[in-house]
């Protein structure tokens, strides 16, 4: 199932008038289904996090448009109907004949501003950051139900959720322990729980293990392929300067001039077979 598209997606920062204008996104055309991990590399200032930050719904793009579906919607719907052959029937609809997105029970944006995209931010997209950005005097599940309860969701379904999260990321025994009190990987353990907790099918990892140690980071990489796996399966979009972290997800994408250069990194960066083998 296709869950993001994005096309020819444009972004400049400055102005014409002062000749201070630059162009960071040139046309981003991706697409990502459902359940799959996706490294996104390019050197430093190419716009791998203006991307992140337009399909996080953050900011606006200036042209171009990102299609994403809205799986809770369809959740909701299994949870009224109680019927799988009606869910299915709708998934149908949802879905055109070659698999792309359909014109209902999805977001539709790319230009619109911050304020005009706060379902995509509270149904469709989770963010992990470099920065783990827990509150340190909470404790685990506080930091994660507090940004359910913030998004609406009443405080005993969201610790509920929060401690389901935690389970889930492996942390189901330290759910009373404060942030201080615990490690970097245990931290970023945490904030993938508050990532995942309000069940959004798409996750926008920045340098996800740019403060873990490489034993930390390996796990945090496990963590992200189980998710990918899993009954209901979240799909990754992961920046990150590592290849040997590249390397691990389904596909690696290389963006270079402000646009994406190619799906592999070995044809864009000009390396053939034999090549390699040398």
């Amino acid at each position: 199932m296709q869950l993001l598209e994005v096309k020819d997606l444009k972004k400049g920062f400055g102005s014409e008038t002062f000749n201070t204008r630059v162009e960071v996104l040139k046309g981003i055309n991706l697409e990502m289904k459902r359940g799959e991990l996706v490294a996104l590399m390019g050197p430093s200032g190419c716009g791998k996090s203006t991307l992140l930050n337009i399909i996080g719904g953050l900011l606006p793009g200036d042209e171009g448009n990102i299609e994403l579906a809205d799986v809770n919607s369809k959740e909701a719907i299994t949870k009224a109907s109680g019927s799988k052959d009606r869910i299915e029937e709708k998934l149908n609809r949802d879905i055109d004949g070659d698999g792309k997105i359909g014109s209902s029970n999805n977001f539709s944006y790319g230009t619109k501003p911050p304020n005009k995209v706060v379902n995509v931010r509270r149904r469709g997209v989770g963010w992990i950051f470099q920065d783990f950005h827990l509150v340190e005097h909470l404790t685990a599940i506080d930091n994660v139900a507090m940004a359910l309860e913030i998004s609406g969701m009443e405080q005993n379904e969201a610790e509920t959720k929060a401690k389901s999260a935690l389970t889930t990321v492996g942390l189901g025994d330290r759910i009373d322990f404060g942030a201080e009190q615990l490690s970097g990987g245990q931290r970023q353990r945490v904030a993938v729980a508050r990532a995942i907790a309000g069940s959004r099918p798409l996750l926008l990892a920045d340098e996800p293990t740019g403060n873990l140690d490489a034993e930390s980071g390996s796990d945090i990489m496990k963590l992200f392929k189980i998710l990918t796996r899993g009954e209901n399966p979240i799909s990754i979009l992961m920046v990150t300067h590592d290849p040997n972290l590249a390397k691990q997800a389904d596909r690696m994408l290389l963006m270079k001039d402000g646009i994406v250069a190619a799906s592999d990194i070995k044809s864009a960066w000009g390396i053939t077979d034999e090549e390699e083998q040398e």
